[in-house]
């Protein structure tokens, strides 16, 4: 018997774990959102606009987590099986409708120039890094943080967002530009 204000739920192996939350066990289902709760919301602040936005991204991900968890045949790691759902519904939330709109308002940008001092990146925190990307619209950032941090290629983007792989490699080149002329413009202001 464990100690009185101790959670055994805590000393469950992952699989385990797993197997009491599809057994709907309240206490597994608070631990299964413990133990990933903040590495997920850092999946959804990639996303989202703001904490509010990422957040509801977070809830609403659970949800189907916790709805789709007899699904997971434990093969492979639970945690990229969580964060697939974590981006599949920070990209419903920022729906194709939306990131079309976006797309047509920074078209006319300078043709693709590149960083004028490639140092420039050293001189960055992660954390000042991340608000750069946030920055950017919707869809710049959704294809930028799928393709540079989660790893997808262009075809996976291309069929999750439904639009054609060269532009899911085009958009990468604008948001990585407009990246680049924040980045100087920090510079700038620094110096």
């Amino acid at each position: 018997m464990p100690a009185p204000g101790v959670n055994h739920h805590q000393h469950l192996t992952e699989e385990q774990l797993i197997k009491a939350c599809i057994r709907e066990d309240a206490a597994s289902q608070k631990e299964l959102f413990t133990r990933y709760s903040s590495r997920m919301l850092g999946v959804c602040y990639r996303y989202a606009r703001n904490a509010a936005d990422a957040e509801d991204i977070l809830q609403d991900a659970f949800i189907k987590i916790f709805d789709k968890l007899q699904q997971f045949k434990f093969e492979g790691s639970f945690e990229g099986w969580m964060r697939r759902i974590m981006v599949n519904t920070a990209l419903k939330k920022y729906s194709l409708t939306r990131y079309e709109k976006e797309v047509s308002g920074i078209e006319n940008m300078a043709k693709y120039e590149s960083a004028e001092d490639p140092s420039a990146y050293t001189h960055l925190s992660q954390k000042d890094l991340l608000a750069l990307i946030n920055r950017l619209p919707d869809g710049y950032r959704m294809i930028f943080n799928l393709h540079v941090i989660e790893g997808y290629q262009h075809e996976e983007i291309a069929e999750m967002l439904g639009i054609q792989p060269g532009t899911s490699r085009s958009q990468l080149v604008k948001a990585r530009t407009m990246l680049q002329k924040q980045i100087i413009e920090l510079q700038k202001v620094a110096v």
